[in-house]
C-alpha cells in the first residue's frame, strides 16, 4: 500500500493568471526614485512626467500607511496629490499621473489591470469637479468621481463610477477609509471589458460581465492617478484652488489569463498559505498499483524512500494506473516545502486492504477541469475552478473515509 500526503493551497491566487507588469512599489524605496526615469533613461516600473512644477514629493509619496492592509504582497502604497500647482502643460487641468514603464504585452489579448483605491478624511477630492481616474488615453474604460461634465441640476456629486466609453456602468459612494479593490478585465482581441470589485479584505467578484468596448492601448497610456477638470456650465473655474486632494493606491499590477481574486495579490500571504476556509491538509491512501510521477527535492525523495508515505511536491502529476493511457493531470503549479519523514510515518499505524481503497477504473484521481464557456462566458473560468476544487475535495474525503474503514477493520 502506498499513501500520499497532499497539501492543497486552494486559493484564488494559486490558480490565477501570469504577472505581466508589477507596479506595487516593492522595488522603489522613495518617490524621489521616480526622478531617475526619463525618455532617454527608461528605468523603473513607471514613467513620471505628468505632474506640476514642484518637487516629486509634493505630488507622489510612498508609505505602508498608503496601502490596503490586506495587500500582503505590497510593501507600500502610493499617495497621489493634486493641488493648485498640478498644472501640466498649462492646460488648466490638475494632473498627477504615473504610466507603466514596460515592454510586456499589457495591451494584447486578455489582460487584467489590478489596483486598490481609497482616500483619507483629510484633503478629500472635490465633489463639484469631474475627476478621471485610472484611465486609458482613449477613455474606453476608467473611473470617474465628482460632478461629471454636462450634468445639470446639481452642484456636486460624491459618487465614484466605473465607465465604459463615457457611460457609467457601476457606481458607489467614495467614503473615507474604505478600500475599493478593482480589476479591469480587458480582452483586446475580442473588444470587451469587464469589471471586478470588492472592499476591504474581501475577494474580488465579477461585478460587470465583459461588455463590448473600443479597447485600444499602445501599452504606455494607462494613467495611474488623477486628472481633474471643471464640468462645463458648473461655474467652477478650471484652475480654481479648492485645496489639495490626496488619493491612495496600492496592489497595482497587470496579469494575463485568469483573474486573481485575492487582495493579497501574487506573492502575497494567500499565494503561499491559501485561504483558511479553503485549505486542506490530508493523508490520502492510494490503491496499490497507482502511479506517482514527480520531481521532488532531495529531502522529499529521502522522505519517500524512508517511509511508506510518499511525499510529492505539489507540482507532481498523478495518474490512477501505471499502465493508463490517460494523460497525467497537473494538480497545482505552486511548489510547497517537503514534509519530514518521521511525522508522516507516524500518521499511519496499519495497512488497510487494497480492496477497501479501490476506486472505479473510470474515476480519475484528479478530475480534469470542465471546459471553458468561451469568450462570452463571464463566469465560466471561475466556475470551472470551483468545480475542480470541489471534485478534488470530494475525492479526498471519499478516500479518507475508506482508509478509516480499513483502519477499523
Amino acid at each position: 500500500m502506498q499513501c500520499l500526503s497532499i497539501f492543497l493551497a486552494l486559493s484564488s491566487t494559486a490558480i490565477a493568471g501570469t504577472l505581466l507588469w508589477d507596479g506595487r512599489f516593492n522595488d522603489i524605496s522613495l518617490s524621489t526614485d521616480l526622478n531617475n526615469w526619463s525618455f532617454s533613461n527608461e528605468v523603473g516600473p513607471y514613467q513620471y512626467y505628468i505632474h506640476g512644477t514642484g518637487n516629486v514629493t509634493e505630488y507622489v509619496n510612498l508609505s505602508s500607511d498608503y496601502k490596503n492592509p490586506t495587500d500582503s504582497s505590497s510593501k507600500q502604497g502610493v499617495k497621489i496629490t493634486i493641488d493648485s500647482t498640478s498644472n501640466w502643460n498649462n492646460d488648466g487641468m490638475r494632473r498627477t499621473e504615473l504610466i507603466p514603464q514596460t515592454t510586456a504585452a499589457i495591451n494584447k489579448g486578455k489582460v487584467v489591470y489590478h489596483f486598490s483605491i481609497s482616500r483619507a478624511a483629510s484633503n478629500p477630492p472635490g465633489a463639484q469637479e469631474e475627476h478621471q481616474v485610472c484611465f486609458f488615453e482613449s477613455h474606453f474604460t476608467e473611473l470617474k468621481y465628482g460632478l461629471i461634465s454636462g450634468e445639470q441640476g446639481t452642484t456636486s456629486d460624491p459618487t465614484l463610477r466605473w465607465d465604459v466609453g463615457g457611460q457609467s456602468q457601476w457606481n458607489t459612494s467614495f467614503d473615507a477609509g474604505v478600500w475599493h479593490n478593482m480589476a479591469y478585465e480587458i480582452d483586446f482581441d475580442a473588444g470587451t471589458v469587464g469589471f471586478w470589485h470588492s472592499t476591504g479584505a474581501d475577494d474580488l467578484v465579477q461585478t460587470i460581465a465583459p461588455m463590448t468596448a473600443s479597447t485600444s492601448s499602445n501599452g504606455a497610456d494607462w494613467h495611474l492617478g488623477v486628472l481633474r477638470l471643471a464640468p462645463s456650465g458648473s461655474g467652477v473655474a478650471a484652475d480654481a484652488d479648492n485645496g489639495p486632494e490626496d488619493w491612495l493606491f496600492s496592489g497595482i499590477y497587470v496579469e494575463s489569463g485568469d483573474v486573481t481574486t485575492s487582495v493579497a495579490g501574487p506573492g502575497g500571504a494567500a499565494a503561499s498559505a491559501g485561504n483558511a476556509s479553503a485549505s486542506v491538509s490530508a493523508v490520502v491512501p492510494l490503491p496499490t498499483g497507482s502511479a506517482i510521477t514527480s520531481s521532488p527535492s532531495s529531502s522529499a525523495s529521502e522522505a519517500a524512500t524512508s517511509s511508506p508515505i510518499l511525499v510529492a511536491a505539489v507540482n507532481s502529476t498523478i495518474v490512477t494506473s501505471a499502465s493508463s493511457s490517460t494523460p497525467p493531470t497537473t494538480l497545482i503549479t505552486e511548489t510547497v516545502s517537503p514534509i519530514p519523514a518521521s511525522p508522516i510515518s507516524s500518521a499511519v499505524t496499519s495497512t488497510p486492504s487494497s480492496s477497501d481503497l479501490s476506486l472505479s477504473s473510470t474515476t480519475p484521481l484528479v478530475p480534469s477541469a470542465p471546459a471553458s464557456t468561451g469568450t462570452g462566458g463571464s463566469t465560466g473560468s471561475s466556475e470551472s475552478k470551483d468545480a475542480l476544487i470541489a471534485e478534488v475535495l470530494d475525492l479526498i474525503i471519499e478516500l479518507m473515509v475508506k482508509y478509516e474503514a480499513g483502519q477499523g477493520a
